[in-house]
């Protein structure tokens, strides 16, 4: 059996060993967790966003730069690949750990979510672990403070001196990388959400134009939130049936909601910046293939909006 943990944790090992390679800095609370800041006092860059999504999906994913579709967005494109979709990007990338405390507010997620094992979805896929250590991303503008590290600790059943966060807001090159490169992982929540058997699909590519680094968050998620909803791409290979694929695929994409077309910052202001009052059949990609294993079949959905992202990107 995969141990997500060690898996994440063997990820980090040239982070921590390599700190200056990657412009992070890595340091320990004052009660021993393990700290690396990819973008908040320390500037991050290519490489460590790099690795950020890598370990996010424990491992299990490789994630590259790669040029983009000229028809959609000239800069480069954030490429993910799986060959352990379910596990990687359900159990391990999916950010389903909001971490509030004291005045703290972080997006949590990384394999110490199947450690802590609180959440329906991980229940739904029957993942759970018990590590001697644990590995986390938390998306925000600041390093948790101890007493919300020691928390984190406690929820994960380990010692404070075994967990190791990482850290990146999305107004970094590392954040902006790691989030873009949740194309597979939106696409299989909307396929959960949609009552979609998850153990069918085999494997996972994904692909999303890369924005500009923005000023501050807001305009970073809402960047970030496009470039998966306007111009993501993502191909799973899937056993099942046809007709089947056929009657899900087109409820699949972003274009299936009604809030589809307008920019995420326009999208996320009408709901008083909270994303759980936004329509959730929106988070997916723009544009889903299908590929069936069983029948060689293939099933394409969805599609691109490159006039509204020039709009985000430009904003």
């Amino acid at each position: 059996m995969m141990l997500l943990n060690e898996l994440a944790l063997e990820r980090c090992r040239l982070l921590i060993e390599s700190p200056e390679s990657f412009a992070i800095g890595v340091s320990r609370t004052e009660s021993g967790v393990r700290i690396l800041d990819c973008g908040v006092q320390f500037r991050g860059g290519i490489e460590a966003g790099l690795a950020l999504a890598e370990v996010c999906m424990a491992g299990l994913g490789r994630v590259e730069l790669t040029s983009a579709q000229p028809e959609i967005w000239e800069g480069p494109s954030v490429q993910t690949v799986t060959d352990h979709p379910v596990a990687a990007c359900m159990a391990s990338q999916y950010a389903g750990w909001q971490i509030a405390a004291e005045g703290y507010f972080a997006m949590g997620s990384g394999p110490m979510r199947a450690a802590r094992g609180r959440e329906d979805l991980l229940q739904h896929i029957g993942i759970k672990e018990n590590p001697g250590e644990v590995v986390g991303v938390l998306e925000s503008n600041r390093t948790p403070p101890d007493s919300v590290c020691q928390q984190i600790a406690a929820d994960c059943g380990v010692a404070a001196d075994r967990v190791t966060l990482l850290v990146a807001p999305t107004s970094s090159l590392a954040g902006n990388i790691q989030v873009v490169a949740r194309t597979v992982e939106t696409c299989l929540h909307k396929m959960h959400e949609l009552g979609f058997d998850l153990s069918q699909v085999v494997s996972g590519y994904g692909i999303a134009p890369l924005p500009p680094v923005a000023a501050e968050d807001l305009v970073g998620i809402g960047r970030t939130n496009d470039a998966v909803l306007y111009g993501g791409r993502v191909t799973l290979w899937v056993r099942g049936d046809d007709d089947h694929l056929q009657q899900l695929g087109p409820r699949i994409p972003s274009c299936a909601s009604p809030d589809f077309g307008a920019p995420f910052a326009e999208i996320f202001q009408r709901y008083e910046h909270d994303f759980y009052k936004i329509d959730p059949l929106l988070f997916s990609p723009a544009q889903v293939t299908l590929i069936n294993l069983n029948t060689g079949g293939s099933h394409r959905f969805g599609q691109w909006m490159p006039d509204v992202l020039r709009q985000s990107f430009a904003g």
